[in-house]
């Protein structure tokens, strides 16, 4: 008798079979917001927030790698889980923070589309009337494996961030004279420790890696590989945002360190004079373009998972449109919204590394629940125990309280 298909896919090849979630949520990670925030960091202050790029890998890992663990061991999503394991009221708690969070990124996506759209004149609504069909039509018309393979393809384009590092010529001295002197006296650091935290650690990153593993039908045979795929993403996106702190460090910091990067637009004529038009301009805005479109993808399914794990509807990328209408219009509908916010009013792009310290600031939520689960609802085997669960715990609350002190330090409320 033939095997299935899965089967032989997963004897063969096991790891290819099982790759992708934890990929595709960390090039979204490295998003427009992260982007700006990459930037900002190095042009303020040099290689001084490097060192918490790599420090932030582990962390990432063990946040993510948890998710992975609750939905391979539980076979739901997050938001499911928390309503079965805490009740209601909590899952809807997280569900609004889910939604802010999300807002937020759309609101740093399309302005990052429609800035790199603006590079070569097209009309911000025509850039993002492009956008947004496009990935309406990569939702409507597809299955999870189509969606995760465009995600992955488009995520790619931020490599082109080690290409624009390679050529802005760092000098490894002021690397190394730097980037172990972090500045935690002052305020504006903070705000940028915070932000840089934010722009890692993001509620839509959680709630999308856990409902991907249930939506593409892995199981716990699949623990091993599942944690490589995440593995894998968390070293890639944070060497992504390494490279954009590197590049803007050694050219703008270097000769224009009072500059002020709050768009696609700032940065990309701030690079231009010291890199050309190919890399300042070309590669650059490529880079940003895969990145807001794949963070879009991400964090819109995100939130139209998390809200139908909460609100009971039927939510899988393998369901047609006719028989999930709620889970494909909250998708559309976060895409039209955050367009249409983005095209009416145009200056919410300031808003991208406040977005990433509001991140910061609802890690105590997030990571919150994160940890209770991995506790309380995993299977006992697999739970959270021993030296594993206390640095789990240790890696969450330095994390959360440092988001939120840096958070509240630089606005001045703390």
């Amino acid at each position: 008798m033939p095997q299935p298909t899965s089967t032989i896919r997963r004897s063969s090849l096991p790891f290819i079979a099982v790759f992708g979630p934890g990929l595709v949520v960390m090039l979204a990670d490295t998003e427009v917001g992260s982007i700006i925030t990459a930037s900002q960091s190095g042009v303020a202050w040099g290689y001084r927030l490097l060192l918490l790029q790599f420090l932030l890998i582990p962390i990432l890992y063990v946040v993510q790698e948890l998710t992975v663990r609750l939905g391979l061991f539980t076979g739901k999503g997050h938001g499911e889980l928390i309503r079965d394991t805490f009740g209601k009221g909590w899952a809807w708690l997280s569900a609004t923070g889910l939604a802010v969070a999300t807002i937020g990124a759309l609101l740093s996506e399309f302005s990052g589309v429609a800035g790199v759209g603006e590079l070569y004149g097209v009309p911000r609504a025509v850039t993002l009337f492009l956008a947004v069909s496009f990935l309406l039509v990569v939702a409507l018309t597809g299955s999870y494996r189509r969606v995760e393979r465009v995600a992955i393809a488009l995520g790619l384009f931020e490599l082109v961030f080690f290409a624009i590092a390679f050529v802005s010529k760092p000098n490894p001295h002021q690397i190394a004279a730097q980037m172990l002197r972090p500045a935690l006296a002052d305020p504006n650091y903070l705000y940028l420790v915070a932000a840089n935290i934010g722009a890692v650690i993001m509620p839509w990153m959680i709630f999308y890696q856990q409902s991907a593993i249930a939506d593409k039908k892995l199981s716990p045979a699949d623990f091993r590989y599942a944690k490589l795929d995440t593995a894998i993403g968390s070293v890639a996106t944070q060497l992504v945002m390494a490279a954009v702190l590197i590049s803007t460090a050694a050219t703008i910091g270097l000769k224009n360190p009072n500059a002020t990067l709050n768009s696609v637009g700032d940065i990309t004529a701030a690079l231009t004079p010291y890199l050309g038009v190919t890399m300042g301009k070309l590669i650059f805005g490529v880079g940003v373009l895969g990145a807001g479109l794949v963070a879009s993808i991400v964090a819109s399914l995100a939130f139209a998972w998390g809200l139908g794990e909460v609100a009971g509807y039927r939510r899988s990328l393998e369901d047609h449109p006719f028989k999930a209408k709620w889970f494909y219009g909250i998708y559309a509908a976060c895409l039209i919204c955050g367009a249409i916010l983005v095209g009416v009013v145009p200056n919410l792009v300031i808003l991208n590394i406040a977005v990433e310290v509001m991140n910061a600031l609802l890690l105590p939520l997030v990571l919150g629940f994160l940890v209770m689960l991995g506790l309380k609802a995993l299977p006992a085997h697999i739970r959270l125990r021993g030296w594993y669960a206390v640095l789990t715990i240790i890696l969450s609350v330095i994390t959360a309280g440092l988001g939120v002190y840096g958070g509240l330090t630089g606005t001045g409320l703390f």
